[in-house]
């Protein structure tokens, strides 16, 4: 259960009666640190130098890809419009949005001491889950708690005419995904019917196979969902109530995920994690638009 997000080398210790998702350590620096290590060396960096900057895009036609860091020491300010909005700690990772979703930078990063870092770019960190699959669950879950505790400050959210349906695997998943959990894991619901409701515990994910899924938080459509679309992976990962309803806009049929069929996913198809955390960053970046 929550001991699956649990990647330290601890002992495992008795099991409450009744344990709190919430207490399971979610982001575990030292097994960052062998992720990063696995595909990317250590390297010294000077003081004053420009990790990347705000509204920065790799071109790819250039050679030039986006990285992320994992901060082995040293200090790294993260900079918005001018002022400073964060400082990793050390044993943290920086930059990974733009790297995973393949999108602008949101903030600039300056070394503000000498620093040591291990980089990461979208190869090397595919290369690296690869190896170690199962980080992505603990990237997948500090998202989340980053995206939940965003979803709590909200209070403007852009109108349902402006939002696009979201998509999150190729055809080339799809069709491996759907061969893989056959049809018993096929559901239709009519257009109109509540899929799932706000509050309630999450048993769980939904892959959008046809028709289209209206995301709504506090009566307000945030999120379009269609084919190749998911939504409900929230309540699997951390085990927290739902944060969104879900109600059918047209027929749908759609794959129904359970937990361990997921963490299974996660942990042994790689293609599966990350996009799965494209998407995760993706919802941050535009949650994060809401809130500015």
């Amino acid at each position: 259960m929550a001991d699956d997000l649990d990647f330290s080398s601890k002992p495992a210790a008795p099991k409450p009666a009744a344990p709190n998702p919430a207490q399971a350590p979610i982001y575990v620096p030292a097994v960052a640190r062998t992720f990063f290590e696995s595909a990317g060396k250590e390297e010294i960096v000077p003081q004053g130098t420009v990790f990347f900057a705000e509204n920065e895009k790799a071109s790819r036609l250039l050679l030039k890809r986006d990285k992320m860091y994992y901060l082995v020491s040293g200090r790294v300010a993260l900079l918005a419009k001018g002022r400073q909005i964060g400082e990793p700690r050390i044993g943290e990772i920086f930059g990974e949005m733009a790297a995973i979703s393949d999108s602008p930078r949101s903030a600039t990063a300056v070394a503000q001491s000498e620093c040591r870092v291990i980089s990461l770019d979208d190869r090397g960190f595919g290369a690296a889950l690869s190896k170690k699959p199962e980080f992505a669950l603990m990237m997948l879950g500090t998202m989340i708690m980053r995206l939940r505790g965003m979803i709590a400050k909200l209070s403007g959210i852009p109108s349902a005419g402006e939002l696009k349906e979201s998509r999150v695997f190729d055809k080339s998943l799809m069709a491996s995904l759907q061969a893989g959990l056959g049809e018993q894991a096929l559901v239709r619901y009519d257009k109109g019917k509540i899929i799932m409701v706000a509050g309630q515990a999450g048993a769980l994910m939904y892959v959008v196979v046809e028709g289209r899924v209206a995301i709504s938080i506090r009566g307000a459509t945030i999120d379009r969902v269609g084919p190749g679309g998911i939504f409900g992976e929230m309540a699997l990962v951390d085990q927290s109530p739902r944060a969104a309803n879900a109600v059918a806009e047209s027929d749908c049929a759609l794959l129904a995920v359970n937990r361990n069929v997921f963490l299974n996913l996660v942990k042994t198809t790689p293609t599966f994690g990350i996009s799965l955390l494209s998407a995760m960053a993706e919802r941050l970046r535009n949650t994060a638009a809401a809130l500015n």
